[in-house]
């Protein structure tokens, strides 16, 4: 509970800086909303917020929507109910990036891009121009850390796709609402997310993009085939109002998931090499608590945060090739049978469940 506590306080830290600093990332903490599409799903959200009481978290940390109630939030199509939090905000995560780029510059810091790291080592990062020496080493490169020498089984580089709408006009939103910007997904396995933008455009998002053998990494990978034009699908499902808007732009990106799916950070004194990494999707927030508290452990500062649990955390590592590329390959097209199975026939694919969990570690 106090590294969920750290975390939903990094929400509005991260708010903080961002007006202090002037950047202008579109943020609008309106909270989090997950819908349940059949009953299935209603039942898991159920049991979410009984697993969240019984560790103490309230109806002002999370609370169980009927249908009425989701839809008078955003009108989705075939809703069953949902679960509200606020500790959770909308943001352009580009545009923050950006600006703390600036920021820090600001500062002094310098920046170098387009430079290749290929090795970290005590007091030595090794580039493609060269060796960078400094006391303190900082690993946080996330989704192409499998990039790095000996480390091709730390994390796992996932691709997460994304499309845009168009700005669409405000007779569309009044059908749809989504007044406040929560961000939005449902409780499918195979996840998506969403978030209304603040050009009034909707921003979706999800997986299906496979993982490639030995980790790799490409351009090319961002726009697998058939991905995008799915998303789409699962957008005009939801809203079927919107089976006319353009989509605009369609990109995407790489996550690092670790073996466990749990993040961590640690900070070696006697080498003087720290790490950050695995937040499989929620880097915008944990990065802010994982930097934060990095400062304090390099530093020697003393701290609530420096005593959370994700510190020195150590996951194990994946299954060498061609396991890896088989059990996530095969976990993946579970998880889009389990839904597919549980939107029609309304019952619980228990086996295939067990077998996605087992292949995937999730």
């Amino acid at each position: 509970m106090a590294l969920q506590n750290a975390a939903n306080d990094s929400v509005d830290e991260i708010g903080r800086v961002a007006a202090a600093e002037g950047i202008d990332a579109h943020f609008a903490k309106g909270g989090y909303l997950r819908v349940a599409t059949n009953e299935l799903q209603l039942g898991r959200l159920k049991a979410a917020v009984e697993l969240a009481r019984s560790w103490g978290q309230t109806e002002d940390d999370l609370r169980l929507l009927d249908r009425v109630e989701t839809r008078s939030r955003i009108n989705a199509d075939g809703v069953f109910g949902g679960l509200f939090t606020p500790h959770c905000a909308a943001i352009h995560p580009a545009r923050l990036v950006r600006g703390l780029a600036e920021a820090v510059e600001r500062r002094g810091v310098v920046i170098f891009e387009r430079t290749t790291a290929t090795e970290i080592a005590p007091g030595v990062v090794r580039t493609n121009h060269g060796d960078v020496r400094a006391e303190v080493v900082v690993r946080a490169l996330e989704g192409y850390t499998p990039s790095l020498k000996g480390h091709k089984r730390t994390l796992l580089p996932m691709y997460s796709l994304m499309i845009a709408t168009e700005p669409m006009p405000d007779e569309l939103w009044d059908d749809i609402g989504w007044r406040d910007r929560e961000t939005f997904n449902d409780d499918r396995r195979f996840l998506i997310y969403a978030q209304r933008t603040a050009d009034h455009r909707i921003a979706f998002g999800g997986r299906g993009a496979p993982y490639h053998l030995g980790s790799q990494i490409s351009d090319s990978f961002e726009h697998p085939r058939g991905v995008h034009a799915d998303l789409r699908h699962s957008l005009v499902q939801l809203f079927p109002g919107l089976r006319d808007v353009a989509i605009t732009h369609r990109w995407g990106g790489v996550l690092g998931v670790p073996r466990d799916w749990f993040a961590s950070l640690d900070y070696d004194q006697t080498t003087g090499v720290a790490r950050a990494g695995g937040y499989s999707g929620d880097g915008v927030t944990l990065t802010n608590l994982a930097g934060r508290t990095l400062a304090d452990l390099i530093t020697g500062t003393k701290s609530e945060i420096a005593s959370l649990p994700w510190v020195g955390h150590r996951s194990r590592s994946f299954e060498p090739e061609p396991l890896r590329f088989l059990g996530i390959n095969t976990g993946m097209r579970l998880a889009a049978a389990i839904d597919s199975r549980e939107q029609r026939t309304g019952r619980h694919a228990r086996l295939l469940d067990t077998a996605m969990n087992i292949l995937t570690g999730h």
